[in-house]
């Protein structure tokens, strides 16, 4: 059964900071582009980043400027650094890991990011 373990969320007031992290240390990491989705309530789930296996980046556009993600792939873990936070960063926050086309993807269990104004 593979895991992805989310932590580092919490509540934070608007213009702070918050560091996500996710732990996947059942996969062979360096294999699995890594990224990470939020969800608000009464909302669809939305793209935030992902990471590529050769450290390409990529932000969704409600992030951009603001989020980094980041990944160490001796600790099999991935980072969501995350600055300026504003209200409507308030989400559940999900790790997803995928490899191989498509064939594998796993989701994690996700971590709450409240931010107050």
């Amino acid at each position: 059964q593979v895991q992805l373990v989310e932590s580092g969320g919490g509540s934070v007031q608007a213009g702070g900071s918050l560091r996500l992290s996710c732990a996947a240390p059942d996969l062979t990491f360096y294999r699995y582009y890594m990224s990470w989705y939020r969800q608000a309530p009464g909302k669809e789930r939305e793209f935030v980043s992902v990471i590529e296996r050769d450290g390409t980046v990529t932000y969704g556009d409600s992030v951009k400027g603001r989020f980094t993600i980041s990944r160490d792939n001796a600790k099999a873990t991935v980072n969501l650094l995350m600055n300026s936070v504003k209200p409507e960063d308030t989400a559940m926050y999900y790790c997803r890991a995928d490899c191989c086309g498509g064939v594998n993807r796993f989701w994690g269990q996700g971590t709450q990011v409240t931010v107050s104004s």
